[in-house]
């Protein structure tokens, strides 16, 4: 196999999984794992991963935005993990915002846990979910549809939002870095976010590791601006110190 095929099935596989480590990368392509880490060097230098103690992660660029359906495929059990956690801090009777995104969905999935519990949430999908649970009260924003992330966004959300100050928001995000603060690819899923901030109590970040270092496009917010960060426990060590001195508190999973 030619080094450019080697690559290219490295890239096949981060693009499947989200992340990939050295040694089932070489294991899995039946070569050394001297010549994986070089595979990644390279990778790395042209921009399209970063990596991270013992393999990588995927690196995309500030202005790329995955489909849905790509991003639902990665890291999957670390989203369950943050899913299941944050589903415990709900407590019966709350009313709770349910952002748009893969690891929020993985929230919503575990709200039936709860008993008098109403959602707001700007995610179709989450809502398409929740209506199988008549004990849990869907409250759907307006505003325009964007079939990439089954989201609504402006105009006329703001019409609901105006309207209610919810006891937690769960809020995801495509990046989340020390100085930068917390970014999202989306110009109008940011000033989503930002309108769920300002409705909401309390903010909680739910986000796998690979969000973790990276800046996108658009800023939502600081890190005081959230009271929890929770990642999974594969996230660089000195990037959630950094994050944790930024004013944000952590919690690996």
């Amino acid at each position: 196999m030619f080094p450019e095929e080697r690559r290219k099935m490295i890239l096949e596989i981060l693009n499947n999984q989200g992340r990939c480590r050295v040694a089932n990368l070489a294991k899995k392509l039946s070569v050394s794992e001297v010549t994986i880490r070089m595979d990644l060097d390279v990778l790395e230098k042209q921009g399209l991963l970063r990596r991270t103690h013992g393999g990588a992660i995927l690196n995309p660029k500030s202005g790329f935005e995955r489909a849905y359906q790509y991003e639902e495929a990665s890291f999957q059990e670390e989203k369950k993990r943050i899913g299941w956690r944050a589903s415990e801090l709900i407590s019966d009777g709350d009313t709770i915002i349910l952002d748009v995104g893969t690891t929020v969905m993985e929230v919503a999935r575990h709200i039936f846990r709860h008993k008098n519990v109403t959602v707001v949430t700007n995610a179709l999908n989450v809502a398409t979910l929740l209506e199988n649970y008549p004990e849990i009260n869907v409250i759907v924003t307006g505003g325009r549809l964007r079939a990439t992330q089954h989201s609504l966004v402006h105009p006329y959300a703001d019409l609901i939002l105006e309207k209610l100050y919810a006891d937690v928001a769960f809020i995801g995000a495509n990046g989340i870095e020390p100085h930068y603060g917390v970014t999202n690819v989306n110009i109008p899923e940011a000033e989503m976010k930002i309108g769920f901030i300002k409705a909401s109590r309390r903010r909680i970040l739910v986000a796998d590791s690979s969000k973790i270092g990276h800046v996108a496009r658009a800023k939502v917010g600081k890190l005081e601006d959230f009271h929890l960060l929770i990642t999974d426990n594969q996230a660089e060590p000195e990037q959630v110190r950094l994050i944790q001195e930024g004013g944000l508190p952590v919690e690996l999973v």
